[in-house]
C-alpha cells in the first residue's frame, strides 16, 4: 500500500510539472465521460429504475392486453379482476389509469395529473408512505364511488401546503366533489408510468364520479382503459407467469366470446411495455448509448497518444531505472497508476459536465409531457457508472503505452539518448494506428449522424394530410366540471360562437383528438356491412369525434359526400365520414356512401369519404380511419379539443381560446393552449433527440479524432525537424516540405475513413428500422462524410505542416 501511494505522489508530481498535458488529457477523458454518463442517467431513470420508490421494482412487470392481431391494448376492469383473482404465479395485481383532475373551487381550479388505482397500488410496488397512510383493507372493495379518499405527492404536499402536517384529514375538492386526504407518497416516488410525474392518487372505483360517467365503465368488459401491473411472486419467473397469464386469457376468450373472441395479454418488464415515454425513448436512448462508446473508444485512443508521446519523452528516465535493477512491471504499476489518476480526474470534471447536461433532455421532449424525472440526480448507480468508465478508460488508454515504454530495448535507449531510434519507431508507428483507429470510429458515428440528421428533416417535411399553420389550440377538461352531454354541448356552442367573434378568427371547429398527438386516442370495434373479417383480423379502429366545420379549419380535402352538419345529433339517424384507406380496403368495389357500419351498439350511415392524414406520427402508413359527429356520440370524459383558425397572431387566438372558455365556466380546467404547430412538433420528438444528440456526438468524435492527429503531426514534425533541415538544405522547397506533412496525414486518415465507411455500413442495418426515407446506404451521407472527414484531417494538419515548412535548416542542423 505505500508504494502504491508513492506511486500516487509520484503521478500527481508529474502533472503538476506538465499542466499542459495534464489538461488536455484530463479535458479528453471529460468530455467522453460526461456524455456517456448523462445518456445513461436518461437510461436509467427512463429504462432502468423506471419505478423509483419502489421496492424491489425488476419483480413488477406490465400485463398488457393484446388484439386478435396482437397489437397491444388497455385492459377491461372485469378483465383486471379476473386476472387477479385467478393468477397464481403473480404475488399480487393493481390497476392504474392516468387522469387530469381539476383542483379547486367553483371560482378557481388548478389542473393536476393523478391515477386511479386500485387500493393495493402501493402494496404491489411496496411504496410507504411519507406521512399519514396508503388505502386500507376496507377500501379495497370493488364498489363503486363509495370510498372519497386521495393520496397526494411530496411535491404537491411541499408547494401546496409547506409540508405541514396536518394535512392529513384535510378536504380537498376534486372534480367538485370533496376527498380527504389520508396520505403524501414518498418524495422520490412520482407514480407507476416510467418518465411522467403524478401528484395524486385515488381509487379506481371513483372513476364514475370523477368522469361524471356513472359506474357502467367499470363494468362493461370492453371498456379496456386500465394499465396492469403484477408483481411476480417469490422464485417465479417471467416466462412461467406469462404462460399461465395466456393460458387464462385464452379461456376467457372462449368464456366471453361476445367481448374477448380472439383476445390474449402478455406480460412484459416496464421498460419493454407501451406505457410511459420510455416507448418512445428506448431506440434513441439505445443508439445514443452506443454513439457513446464509439467516443469512449475515440478518447482511449487519443489518450494513449498523449501517454505514449509523454512516455517517449521520458523514454531516457525510464531507462536509466530499468539499468539500475527496477523491475518491469515495477514501470509499468507507476505508468497505469499515472494514467489512472488522469482518468479519475476526468471523471470528476465529467461528473460536473453531466450534472450541467442532465436537464438537457427536456428541451427536447413534448412540452405536454415534460416530467420532473427528466432531471436525473447523480445517484450511487450514477457514480458507479462513471468509477467504472474511468477505471476502462485508464486501462484502455493506459496499457499499451505502459507495455510499450518498459519493454523498450535498454542499450538502445541509453545510445539513442531517448529521442529517436527503434523505440519511438515504434511509438510513432502505435500511435498512427491509434490515430487510423480514431478516425475509423468518428466516421462511424458522423455518418450515424448524418443519417438521422436527415431523417429527421426528411420526416418534418413530411405532409400530414392536413394544414396546420395558423391554427391554435386548446383541451379542456369537461366532466372536472361534472358537465353531462348535454350541457357539454351547450358549452360547446357556447364557446365556439364567442370564439367566431374574435378578431381575425376564420373558422373555429372542436373534437375529441389533436391528430399526431403523443397517443393514437380512441378507437372502437367496427362491423363492416358485407365484409367477412378474416381469422384474426383486427377490426378496431381509432376515430376522432370532430364538430362540422373541422375538415374545412383543418383544410383536409372530402373526395367524396358530405360534411357535418348541425342536425347530425343523437336525435337522428347515426352517421360517419371514413377515410380512402378505410374505403380501398374494405369497400373498394362498392360506393362507399350509404354503407353501413356498426360501432357503439348501432349502424352508422357513411355520408362522407374524407383524405387520408396522418394521425399519430408522421411516419406511420395510411390506417383505416373515420369520424363521427361529436354532437352523436361524444362523453364529457372523452376530453374535448378547441380548434381556432386566424389570420391574426396565433398568440391572440390561444389567449382567447383561455378567456373565452374561463369567461363561461371557471370550474372547467383549460390547457396545453398553442398553436398547433408547436403541439403536433411532439410526434418527431424520437427523431429529433437521435438527431440533435447524435449530431453532437458526431461533431465531437471528429474534433477528438483531429485533436489526435494534430498530435501525431505535431510530435512527427518535432521529431524530425533534424530530417526536414536536411531536406531544405538539399533544395526542398517549403512547398515540398508542406505536401508531404500533408500527405503523411492523409495516409493516416484514409484507411481510417475506408475502415469506418465499412463499419458505418454494417452498423447501419441494425438502425435502419429508426430511420425515416433515408437509406442506411445513403451516398450523400456518405460521400458528405468522406469529404468533411478530409477537410478536417487537413485543418488537424495544416499547422504541423506550416511549421515544418519553415524549419531553419542552421538552426535544425546545429543541435544534430
Amino acid at each position: 500500500m505505500e508504494s502504491l501511494l508513492q506511486d500516487l505522489r509520484y503521478s500527481v508530481r508529474m502533472l503538476c510539472k506538465n499542466p499542459g498535458f495534464g489538461a488536455v488529457a484530463i479535458l479528453t477523458i471529460a468530455i467522453g465521460i460526461g456524455a456517456s454518463t448523462t445518456i445513461f442517467s436518461w437510461i436509467r431513470v427512463v429504462l432502468l429504475n423506471p419505478l423509483p420508490g419502489a421496492s424491489q421494482p425488476e419483480r413488477v412487470v406490465a400485463l398488457e392486453s393484446l388484439t386478435p392481431s396482437a397489437e397491444w391494448v388497455p385492459t377491461s376492469y372485469l378483465d383486471f379482476r379476473d386476472f387477479r383473482d385467478h393468477l397464481k404465479l403473480s404475488e399480487s395485481m393493481t390497476v392504474a389509469y392516468p387522469m387530469d383532475l381539476a383542483v379547486g373551487n367553483e371560482r378557481s381550479v388548478e389542473r393536476i395529473w393523478g391515477e386511479l388505482v386500485s387500493a393495493n397500488y402501493f402494496d404491489v410496488l411496496r411504496v410507504r408512505p411519507e406521512w399519514g397512510r396508503f388505502f386500507s383493507k376496507a377500501e379495497s372493495g370493488d364498489e363503486q364511488n363509495a370510498h372519497a379518499v386521495v393520496i397526494i405527492s411530496h411535491s404537491l404536499w411541499t408547494n401546496r401546503y409547506h409540508s405541514d402536517p396536518s394535512v392529513i384529514g384535510a378536504t380537498l375538492r376534486i372534480n367538485r366533489f370533496p376527498y380527504t386526504i389520508i396520505g403524501v407518497a414518498p418524495e422520490n416516488f412520482h407514480g407507476s408510468m416510467p418518465g411522467l410525474s403524478f401528484q395524486m392518487w385515488a381509487p379506481a372505483t371513483m372513476f364514475g364520479q370523477l368522469s361524471s360517467t356513472g359506474d357502467w365503465m367499470l363494468q362493461d368488459r370492453k371498456t379496456r382503459m386500465f394499465r396492469v401491473l403484477a408483481r411476480l411472486a417469490p422464485g417465479v419467473g417471467m416466462e412461467q407467469a406469462r404462460a399461465e397469464l395466456q393460458s387464462l386469457a385464452k379461456r376467457m376468450a372462449e368464456l366471453d366470446a361476445d367481448t374477448n373472441q380472439g383476445m390474449n395479454a402478455t406480460l412484459l418488464p416496464l421498460w419493454k411495455s407501451h406505457y410511459g415515454i420510455q416507448d418512445s425513448l428506448l431506440a434513441p436512448l439505445s443508439i445514443l448509448m452506443g454513439t457513446c462508446g464509439v467516443v469512449l473508444l475515440i478518447v482511449c485512443a487519443n489518450v494513449a497518444n498523449l501517454l505514449l508521446a509523454r512516455a517517449v519523452a521520458r523514454q531516457k528516465e525510464l531507462s536509466v531505472r530499468l539499468a539500475l535493477g527496477a523491475p518491469r512491471w515495477r514501470l509499468i504499476r507507476q505508468l497505469l497508476t499515472e494514467s489512472f489518476s488522469i482518468a479519475a480526474a476526468g471523471a470528476l470534471v465529467g461528473l460536473l459536465i453531466s450534472q450541467w447536461l442532465a436537464g438537457s433532455l427536456r428541451w427536447l421532449v413534448p412540452a405536454s409531457t415534460v416530467p420532473e424525472m427528466l432531471r436525473p440526480p447523480i445517484d450511487v448507480g450514477v457514480l458507479l457508472f462513471t468509477a467504472a468508465l474511468a477505471f476502462a478508460v485508464a486501462a484502455l488508454a493506459g496499457v499499451a503505452p505502459a507495455l510499450h515504454s518498459a519493454w523498450g530495448d535498454v542499450n538502445d535507449s541509453l545510445k539513442e539518448g531517448g529521442r529517436s531510434g527503434t523505440s519511438s519507431a515504434h511509438s510513432h508507428r502505435l500511435r498512427g494506428l491509434l490515430v487510423t483507429s480514431e478516425v475509423a470510429l468518428a466516421v462511424v458515428a458522423l455518418i450515424g449522424a448524418g443519417l438521422f440528421v436527415k431523417s429527421f428533416q426528411l420526416a418534418r417535411a413530411i405532409q400530414p394530410g392536413f394544414d396546420s399553420h395558423q391554427v391554435a389550440i386548446a383541451q379542456m377538461n369537461l366532466s372536472a366540471a361534472g358537465y353531462d352531454a348535454r350541457q357539454a354541448d351547450a358549452f360547446c356552442v357556447r364557446l365556439r360562437e364567442a370564439l367566431e367573434r374574435q378578431p381575425g378568427v376564420t373558422a373555429v371547429s372542436y373534437g375529441d383528438y389533436i391528430p399526431l398527438s403523443v397517443s393514437a386516442g380512441s378507437w372502437e370495434d367496427l362491423q363492416i356491412q358485407g365484409y367477412v373479417p378474416g381469422p384474426n383480423e383486427n377490426m378496431k379502429f381509432y376515430r376522432n369525434l370532430i364538430a362540422p366545420g373541422y375538415f374545412d379549419l383543418m383544410k383536409i380535402a372530402l373526395l367524396q359526400g358530405r360534411d357535418f352538419n348541425w342536425r347530425d345529433d343523437s336525435a337522428n339517424q347515426p352517421v360517419m365520414i371514413v377515410t380512402q384507406e378505410l374505403v380501398r380496403r374494405f369497400l373498394a368495389n362498392k360506393n362507399p356512401i350509404g354503407q353501413k357500419v356498426h360501432g357503439w351498439g348501432k349502424w352508422f350511415t357513411i355520408v362522407g369519404v374524407a383524405q387520408d392524414s396522418k394521425i399519430y406520427r408522421l411516419t406511420e402508413n395510411a390506417s383505416p380511419y373515420f369520424y363521427v359527429p361529436i354532437r352523436q356520440i361524444y362523453r364529457p370524459e372523452m376530453g374535448l379539443k378547441f380548434f381556432v383558425r386566424s389570420s391574426a397572431p396565433l398568440d391572440d387566438a390561444v389567449a382567447a381560446l383561455r378567456r373565452e372558455a374561463q369567461a363561461i365556466d371557471p370550474a372547467v380546467p383549460v390547457f396545453d393552449a398553442m398553436p398547433l404547430e408547436e403541439y403536433i412538433a411532439a410526434s418527431l420528438f424520437p427523431q429529433r433527440i437521435a438527431a440533435s444528440l447524435l449530431g453532437t456526438l458526431g461533431s465531437v468524435a471528429l474534433l477528438l479524432a483531429a485533436i489526435g492527429l494534430y498530435g501525431v503531426m505535431a510530435y512527427s514534425v518535432a521529431q524530425r525537424t533534424n530530417e526536414i533541415g536536411i531536406r531544405v538544405a538539399l533544395g526542398a522547397q517549403p512547398l515540398d516540405v508542406l505536401r508531404m506533412i500533408l500527405r503523411e496525414s492523409m495516409t493516416l486518415a484514409l484507411p481510417g475513413l475506408l475502415v469506418g465507411s465499412l463499419l458505418a455500413t454494417l452498423l447501419a442495418r441494425v438502425v435502419s428500422a429508426s430511420l425515416v426515407e433515408v437509406s442506411p446506404r445513403d451516398p450523400a451521407i456518405y460521400a458528405a462524410a468522406a469529404a468533411f472527414t478530409i477537410l478536417i484531417t487537413l485543418c488537424a494538419a495544416a499547422g504541423p505542416a506550416r511549421r515544418a515548412a519553415k524549419v531553419d535548416p542552421m538552426v535544425a542542423l546545429r543541435y544534430e
